[in-house]
């Protein structure tokens, strides 16, 4: 059987390419870098005047987030949150993940919304953009200052993350399961190490992410495992042995979501595609089309983070069975609301003033 051979890509980095954005006044060709040429990671500030941005959408379980970084350093090639660069006049390609923002003022900002009189506790999302725990976290610490907000607060917390950093915070982490007030996914695509480095060049190795899984379960936090995104024809094969390796781990929850490809998002992924496996790169384009009606991605609630379609109903299945034969839950416990204590955070305002 012929097999594919990776022509191109950057050391180190998810995409190889920076692609035009789709607000961009003029079209131009997608920059493309040497083998040799590495781009270091620019960290520039990012002047929020809030912090907690809200939604009502049907397909996500929470109504709240907090994203301290704009960008991620992880290089996922297939991340949906790289059309998000297009609304700062950036490439959603190379851009995203190395020309990052920052939020310094974030706890700053997170204790005036959440002090503030009109505030209506429910749980916060951390991190459902961008990795809230990526590489420069380990040294801004932006995302340790808040949870320590949250735990001083009580306030409920749910974090998605790839990184094992989160463990840098297991005290505030294990005060707050104390209280019902978090939950952890780790996100896990797949067990392949080499795989891993194609996708996802800079996030932790997946043995990492199971001992991760690990550490939280036995210091008593709530964690689950998320494969996401499910991509036909790389990691699609894997769902039954993620889910049984994230059991054994010490998850107690589980959840996917299909590949996602919004805007810009496609032109990255297909150059990725291309460069690491240009022999699956059609019939995973004709899987893709066949899961949302003849179109690479469907944004309607509903649709675009399960698909539709024969595949699609395959996937469900083979994961909702997978998920019973590994004792895996699908639902995810409630979070507590009623010891939030905002009082507790006044000193902490006066203080900044």
């Amino acid at each position: 059987m012929q097999k594919d051979k990776c022509k191109s890509g950057l050391r180190g980095r998810g995409a190889a390419v920076n692609v035009a954005h789709r607000f961009e006044p003029v079209s131009r060709q997608a920059l493309e870098y040497a083998h040799t040429i590495s781009p270091k990671t620019q960290i520039l500030p990012d002047t929020a005047k809030t912090i907690i941005s809200r939604n009502q959408s049907p397909d996500i379980p929470f109504s709240q987030s907090i994203n301290p970084y704009q960008g991620c350093e992880h290089g996922c090639a297939y991340c949906y949150a790289r059309a998000t660069h297009a609304y700062l006049e950036l490439s959603p390609g190379l851009d995203f993940e190395t020309i990052l923002y920052a939020k310094h003022n974030a706890p700053e900002l997170l204790i005036n919304e959440l002090t503030a009189p009109s505030y209506r506790c429910d749980t916060i999302a951390l991190g459902n953009n961008t990795d809230a725990y990526q590489p420069i976290e380990r040294k801004l610490n932006i995302t340790g200052r808040i949870m320590e907000i949250f735990e001083r607060a009580s306030h409920p917390v749910s974090i998605v993350t790839k990184s094992s950093l989160i463990l840098r915070d297991i005290d505030v982490l294990t005060s707050l399961a104390g209280r019902q007030l978090i939950h952890v996914a780790v996100s896990l695509t797949t067990l392949d190490h080499s795989l891993a480095m194609k996708m996802e060049p800079r996030a932790v190795a997946p043995g990492r992410r199971l001992q991760t899984i690990e550490y939280l379960s036995q210091a008593g936090i709530p964690v689950s495992v998320l494969l996401a995104p499910i991509i036909p024809g790389i990691n699609d094969e894997e769902i039954e042995e993620i889910l049984y390796a994230a059991k054994q781990a010490g998850a107690g929850n589980a959840n996917f979501v299909m590949l996602r490809l919004p805007h810009e998002v496609k032109d990255v992924f297909f150059n990725w595609l291309g460069s690491y496996f240009p022999l699956r790169k059609n019939k995973i384009k004709n899987k893709l089309l066949s899961m949302h009606n003849g179109a690479v991605y469907r944004a309607e609630f509903g649709a675009r983070m399960r698909g539709s379609g024969e595949y699609a109903k395959i996937i469900q299945a083979r994961f909702k069975l997978a998920c019973k034969k590994a004792g895996l839950a699908r639902s995810f416990i409630d979070l507590r609301t009623d010891l939030f204590s905002p009082h507790l955070l006044q000193q902490d305002q006066l203080s900044l003033f």
